[in-house]
Parts: structure tokens; C-alpha cells; sequence
């Protein structure tokens, strides 16, 4: 079950990749341009990693599956897909796995945009940890987890030094944290 819960995750991200292959060619019709992005390929060959590591761990080390940590985990899993999928619904178009410089078409300010300015990244933090721990691949989780953290400030430095430069962006944005309601730090663009 653990395996086939891993491969559905990574089928859905080679359904997201054709999504955001399709809204750029959409985004550069409306002369959006995509950005040098400096974490790109470090993330894709994370989640490559990890989904691969994940279930060759347990295979491998022969991990078992503990209740008390695996239901928790996948339901922390299925919480942060759940915000994910609202986070792409909400920006539809703009949304990307690369740095597209839409700004021209205004900020999205719907859905969990409404709160923290980088709701997509707060679920797939939450995914990296949850899913290898479903079934205590706690090596793959820690590690994964680790990697994404310094993957995700490279990330979102780079994109958010293209958003602050709209000026839609900067009024409806600047204001709001990062990742968490209420968390605001003074001066953390």
C-alpha cells in the first residue's frame, strides 16, 4: 500500500510538470517571461530523490509501519495535498514550477493567498516530512526535509526578488508572512 500511496504522489507530480508546462506556453503568449530559476533542478531531483528513497528505505532497512506515527503522517499528508490543490486552484494560470515573471497580470489574492504569500510551499514542506514518515523511512524524511528547507529560501528569494518589483504584488503581498497567519516579521520580504 505504502508503494502504491508513492507512486500516486508521483504520477500527480508528472500531471502538475504537463499543468505547468501548459500555463507557461499560456503565460508566455500574454508576454510573461520565465526567469532564471537557481533551485529548480535541486528540486526536482529532490523529489525525485525522496520518492524513490522513501519506499527503498522501508524495503531496504526493513522499516514497519507504527500507527501512532504513520496515521498521523498521512493525514498530515493529505492536509498539506489538500492545500496544495487549493494553493494551484487559486492561481491557475500564474501557477508554475519555475519562476515565471507574470506580474503584468496582477497578484492573485484569493484562496490562501488571502493569508500568507506562499501557501504552495508550506504544503510541499509538509508533504516532504509527512510521506516518507507514513511508513518511518525517518533517514529519507529527515534528510528530504533538510534539502527542501535550503532549496525553498534559494526558491522563494529568487521569486519573491521578481514579485516585489510589482507594484499589485508589493501593495497586496509585502504585508503578509511567508507561511504562517500571524507571523509576520517587520521587514521580511
Amino acid at each position: 500500500m505504502y508503494l502504491a500511496l508513492v507512486t500516486a504522489v508521483a504520477i500527480d507530480r508528472l500531471a502538475e510538470l504537463a499543468y505547468s508546462r501548459r500555463n507557461q506556453r499560456k503565460l508566455g503568449q500574454r508576454g510573461a517571461v520565465k526567469v532564471y530559476d537557481p533551485a529548480f533542478l535541486g528540486m526536482a531531483a529532490l523529489h525525485v530523490g525522496y520518492l524513490c528513497a522513501a519506499p527503498v528505505e522501508v524495503e531496504l532497512l526493513g522499516r514497519p509501519f507504527f500507527a501512532w506515527i504513520g496515521w498521523p503522517a498521512l493525514a498530515v499528508l493529505l492536509a498539506a495535498n489538500a492545500l496544495r490543490i487549493w494553493s494551484i486552484r487559486s492561481l491557475s494560470l500564474h501557477w508554475n514550477m519555475q519562476i515565471v515573471d507574470s506580474r503584468a497580470l496582477g497578484a492573485v489574492t484569493t484562496g490562501p493567498y488571502r493569508w500568507i504569500r506562499h501557501p504552495n510551499y508550506v504544503a510541499l514542506f509538509f508533504e516532504v516530512l509527512a510521506l516518507p514518515l507514513i511508513h518511518t523511512a525517518w533517514i529519507t524524511a529527515a534528510a528530504a526535509t533538510l534539502a527542501n528547507v535550503a532549496l525553498l529560501r534559494r526558491r522563494i528569494a529568487a521569486e519573491e526578488s521578481v514579485l516585489m518589483r510589482g507594484p499589485a504584488y508589493q501593495t497586496h503581498m509585502a504585508g503578509k508572512p511567508r507561511f504562517f497567519p500571524g507571523f509576520h516579521r517587520p521587514g521580511s520580504r
